[in-house]
């Protein structure tokens, strides 16, 4: 397990995907599964730093554990700003056109259609969003 802790900003945005790349190296990725993940990883860190400090700054820590048997990469973002659960909203009706559509939502729905699992949990003062792939 690898672990990355950082100011929750936008500049970091290139820093955490890099990290998380580097720790998916060793299990040769293919070009979509890599690019699933990089969004994914995008989505989250940039909500974060968006929302879970709002008007502030802090930090988060992104985690990243690989498996090898089966194959699959679980990364986990860890915050200490506001609690907020964002898979408990509904996710927008996509069949609508975007002009009827809410605002919002989309980007977490794409990350639980790529992923094989998201969870989240507050626990100790501390959002917890993890997510998981096989490769």
């Amino acid at each position: 397990m690898k672990e990355l802790n950082l100011e929750a900003v936008i500049e970091n945005l290139e820093n955490v995907i890099a990290f998380v790349d580097e720790q998916l190296e060793p299990l040769n990725c293919s070009v979509k599964v890599q690019t699933q993940i990089d969004i994914a990883v995008e989505e989250l860190f940039v909500n974060i730093a968006h929302y879970a400090y709002d008007p502030v700054t802090g930090y988060a820590t992104i985690r990243v554990e690989v498996d090898q048997n089966p194959p699959a990469v679980t990364i986990t973002f860890i915050d200490n700003g506001i609690p907020y659960d964002p898979l408990v909203k509904e996710d927008p009706d996509i069949t609508l056109s975007a002009d009827e559509r809410e605002i919002g939502g989309l980007g977490i729905l794409m990350v639980k259609k790529s992923m094989d699992s998201v969870e989240y949990e507050y626990k100790d003062g501390q959002n917890i969003l993890r997510i998981r792939k096989l490769i």
